[in-house]
């Protein structure tokens, strides 16, 4: 069968860029689908730095009309892992942040037209172009409008949706950039909405859960566009975000102490376990559990739960508990101030270290993540991937990630609660302390059981690899 070309479009992509799980996916995902197929990444240039890193080879530029300004942009490529990766330099880029700024509809509006342009440009004839989030949905749009008379204009599409909470919403205005007459393509709630267009258009749809797919056709989860997903529901799909198992593995892990696998764990937990302890400056007794809270500090995280109720779960349990965060001022004041009251207790960082992170996780036995919505999550996965247990709620890739402990048959590799309730979330916390403190031998088998859980690319890309034939067959 002939290899499938995909022009992988992502903002953020491991290890030039990151803000969240986007990235990881984006780093990952084409490394995977590229042992088997031709893949061409392309992403923003943010860091002049990285030129001379990877030693970026110059592609040419290419310039294009936008509301009547000339805008150039300048294309630089490297090959790596049978993945060729191609960057946009221009310097609406260069900042310290990828996003947040006032001016964002028009540095992304510069990457999809940027995108189109290496399409216009290279040799290269692409079967399919799979998009990441709002930062690349408006690429059908311009297909449909501005590259209509060009053979590109055929080349099929598959929007990816990593997160419906961010959607590119603007001042409406911002269509002049399309260089066309108004439209309602683009238009949702009197703002101009990237992702609202590439639902609309694109060939196929796809979430990074099963359940999140159908949660996303809800008005609660929904964020408004409930409506238009559901609409488009024959061509949306679910499909898990996977880990990279290399990259997470207890036993080849450079950031940890002391290696151990699903065979042999016991020990080697209780050992990282008790550096961290020395380390964290916290009480070093390896016989009580350490709970672990490894994040971005925000809403979606469920820190309005433990805010609720932590400071009870640390006087009704002889748990430590460690976390790892930045985002929110209020969050991260409130992890702070609970480190600062139980020093013995509560650690905390506020930041983020992956050698920290990668430490912890091989060093707790419980790890929480009681989110209000979670489209995937991969922090569940790596949690059990190190024999460390998640508390979750069932909502999105954690429902469909978490098998939660039966006691009846031992059953599980995690522990749920199904609300957003602060009481329902402390007491399962407590369950999981509990079962750590009362039955050794049951909760080891529920760890062995998480161990063993495939969260692998392979499945993953086999799945997309799927997805894409699918498409470009349609």
């Amino acid at each position: 069968m002939q290899k499938m070309r995909i022009l992988f479009c992502s903002s953020e992509v491991v290890p030039f860029s990151k803000t969240g799980g986007l990235a990881d996916v984006s780093g990952s995902l084409p490394k995977e689908i590229a042992k088997t197929q031709f893949v061409t990444v392309i992403t923003p240039l943010y860091e002049k730095h990285l030129r001379s890193i990877y030693n970026l080879k110059s592609l040419g530029n290419r310039s294009f009309l936008m509301k009547n300004e000339r805008i150039t942009v300048n294309y630089y490529f490297f090959i790596k892992e049978n993945v060729k990766y191609v960057f946009v330099n221009h310097e609406v880029f260069l900042r310290d942040s990828f996003y947040g700024y006032l001016d964002d509809n028009k540095r992304f509006f510069i990457f999809n037209y940027a995108i189109m342009e290496y399409l216009l440009e290279t040799t290269e004839k692409y079967d399919l172009i799979h998009l990441n989030d709002w930062q690349t949905a408006l690429i059908p749009y311009l297909q449909k409008n501005n590259y209509q008379a060009s053979p590109i204009s055929k080349i099929k599409t598959l929007l990816s949706i990593h997160n419906l909470q961010y959607q590119g919403s603007f001042n409406i205005d911002t269509f002049l950039y399309t260089n066309n007459p108004f439209s309602y393509d683009y238009i949702h709630f009197d703002t101009f909405n990237f992702l609202k267009t590439g639902i609309l258009l694109s060939d196929a749809i796809n979430t990074v859960s099963e359940t999140y797919r159908d949660e996303i056709q809800t008005q609660y989860f929904g964020h408004t566009l409930d409506g238009l997903l559901k609409n488009r529901q024959s061509d949306l799909y679910g499909i898990l975000n996977g880990i990279d198992n290399d990259l997470y593995n207890p036993e080849s892990d450079a950031n940890i102490a002391f290696n151990y696998n699903k065979n042999r764990f016991v020990s080697g937990k209780r050992a990282n376990k008790s550096l961290f302890l020395k380390t964290a400056n916290l009480d070093d007794i390896t016989s009580i559990p350490l709970v672990s809270f490894i994040s971005r500090l925000t809403t979606q995280k469920g820190i309005d739960l433990m805010m609720a109720t932590l400071e009870e779960a640390i006087s009704q349990s002889n748990a430590n508990f460690a976390i790892i965060g930045s985002g929110e001022q209020r969050y991260e004041s409130f992890f702070q101030e609970l480190a600062d009251r139980y020093p013995q207790r509560v650690f905390c960082h506020i930041g983020f270290s992956n050698r920290l992170a990668q430490q912890l996780y091989a060093a707790s036995d419980i790890f929480m993540m009681p989110s209000l919505f979670e489209p995937c999550g991969l922090s569940q996965m790596i949690a059990m991937r190190y024999g460390t247990l998640p508390v979750v709620r069932e909502t999105g890739g954690l429902k469909d990630t978490v098998i939660p402990y039966n006691k009846h048959t031992n059953e599980g590799d995690g522990f749920s609660f199904k609300n957003y309730n602060a009481h329902e979330f402390k007491d399962t916390l407590l369950m999981a302390i509990n079962l750590y403190n009362n039955n050794q031998h049951v909760f080891r088998i529920l760890q062995n059981q998480a161990m063993r859980k495939d969260f692998s690319l392979t499945n993953m890309g086999n799945k997309y690899l799927t997805l894409y034939q699918k498409i470009i067959n349609s």
